[in-house]
C-alpha cells in the first residue's frame, strides 16, 4: 500500500463538489451543515473536533442544530460532532447511520464521495426533526470548507 503524502491527502477533496453536496442538504432542512478539514496534529480528533466546532461558531445558530464533519485526512480520522438541539432529538442511530455511510469511502481513501454521502445522508436525517422552512430559512453558517488549523 502507498502512502500518501498530507498534501495529497488534501487534494483529494473536491472543495466544490462537498460544497454543492452540503447547499443541497441543506434544502432539505433547518439545520447547518459545515466541513473542517484538519493537517495532521499529535492528540484526540473528537476532542479537536469540539474545538472547532466552537470556533466555527457552530453552536450559535438558532435552533442549536449544526453539524460538523472534522477531517484529519493525515490520520485517516473524522468526528463528527452535533450541536445540542440535535442530541434531543435523535438517537446513536442517527451518528452511528452517519459514521457507516462514510467509513466505507474513507477506508478506501475516497475522502469526497465519503463526505459527500455523509452530508446528503445528514441533510436527509436531519429534515425528519429540523425541516427546511422554504423562505423563512436562512443561511447561518458559510457552506464553504474551512481549512483552519487552530485545534
Amino acid at each position: 500500500m502507498a502512502i500518501l503524502s498530507q498534501r495529497k491527502l488534501l487534494n483529494q477533496i473536491d472543495d466544490d463538489r462537498v460544497k454543492a453536496a452540503i447547499v443541497e442538504a441543506e434544502r432539505q432542512t433547518s439545520g447547518e451543515i459545515r466541513v473542517s478539514v484538519s493537517r495532521f496534529f499529535w492528540g484526540n480528533v473528537r476532542h479537536a473536533a469540539e474545538k472547532a466546532f466552537q470556533r466555527l461558531g457552530m453552536n450559535a445558530t438558532r435552533d442549536r442544530n449544526g453539524i460538523l464533519f472534522f477531517i484529519v485526512p493525515s490520520r485517516r480520522a473524522f468526528a463528527i460532532i452535533g450541536d445540542e438541539g440535535i442530541h434531543q432529538k435523535v438517537g446513536q442511530e442517527f451518528w452511528n447511520k452517519l459514521v457507516t455511510t462514510m467509513s466505507q469511502d474513507f477506508v478506501a481513501g475516497k475522502f469526497t464521495e465519503g463526505l459527500i454521502s455523509g452530508i446528503i445522508e445528514s441533510g436527509r436525517l436531519l429534515g425528519v426533526h429540523f425541516p427546511f422552512e422554504g423562505e423563512m430559512d436562512f443561511n447561518e453558517l458559510p457552506d464553504d470548507i474551512d481549512y483552519g488549523n487552530k485545534e
